[in-house]
């Protein structure tokens, strides 16, 4: 297994930190047994855990295992609090202290975070995942969407949601869009941060919601709306690169 950009040469690592956990780390772990199997390798999987989770299935399965503290944790620099798996610092502190020379995100947390994936760059860490000029513009709904537009490709009406945007603003910006729509944050995934709204009564409710469910799971805020294709096929495209971009 080895990762980098796409100008860069491959290098083999030899321990790797699951920022996930759950149904996503079980996956990899049990992924990375068969891996080592079949390969002949001795690839590490080190889990890291929060305190609820010390007796977690996913721990069982790991080489070692890495606590990170509390599950929510206080924001840096903002009220409030996150997921520790989203705590940028005390995840670099435990994946330094383990030893680890790559990370496996899974789905959700810091899977598209560009400043994280920055900073394990910067320390030599290598992401199983896109580089971060990459991830800055397509892991980012919003980003994407700006992309998408400068190419002109057809999208479905939306609206950016500013963060210091008039709530009367928003609500008419929804109406000009119309029901159903769908209120999505901007960063993360695996279906949190989503809310799909047919009443307009419940559009300002959804949208703090929203908001919210992003703050604690991806430490980020943003958000925008767009109209709700019903009655459509969903057709997803997943390409896979090496290291070296091929």
């Amino acid at each position: 297994m080895s990762t980098g950009s796409p100008t860069s040469t491959p290098r083999a690592f030899s321990r790797v930190g699951v920022v996930n956990r759950g149904e996503p780390a079980v996956r990899f772990l049990r992924a990375l047994r068969d891996y080592n199997r079949e390969r002949g390798t001795s690839i590490e999987g080190v889990a890291l855990y929060t305190d609820p989770d010390r007796g977690a299935p996913f721990l069982r399965l790991s080489d070692r295992a890495v606590g990170i503290g509390p599950a929510l944790v206080p924001a840096v620099g903002k009220s409030g609090l996150i997921s520790a798996y989203t705590d940028h610092a005390r995840i670099l502190d435990a994946l330094e202290r383990a030893g680890c020379d790559a990370v496996w995100p899974g789905w959700g947390f810091v899977s598209e975070d560009a400043s994280f994936v920055e900073a394990l760059e910067a320390r030599g860490i290598a992401f199983i995942g896109p580089p971060s000029a990459a991830m800055r513009r397509l892991g980012d709904k919003i980003a994407a969407k700006l992309v998408a537009s400068e190419s002109d490709v057809p999208m479905a009406p939306w609206h950016l949601i500013a963060d210091d945007e008039p709530l009367d603003a928003t609500l008419a910006a929804g109406h000009r869009i119309g029901f159903p729509l769908v209120v999505k944050a901007s960063a993360g995934g695996g279906g949190r941060g989503i809310r799909v709204v047919t009443d307009p009564a419940l559009l300002a409710p959804s949208i703090i919601a929203v908001r919210d469910e992003a703050a604690r799971s991806f430490g980020k805020g943003g958000l925008f709306m767009e109209a709700c294709v019903t009655a459509a096929r969903h057709i997803e495209v997943q390409l896979v690169v090496g290291a070296d971009g091929v």
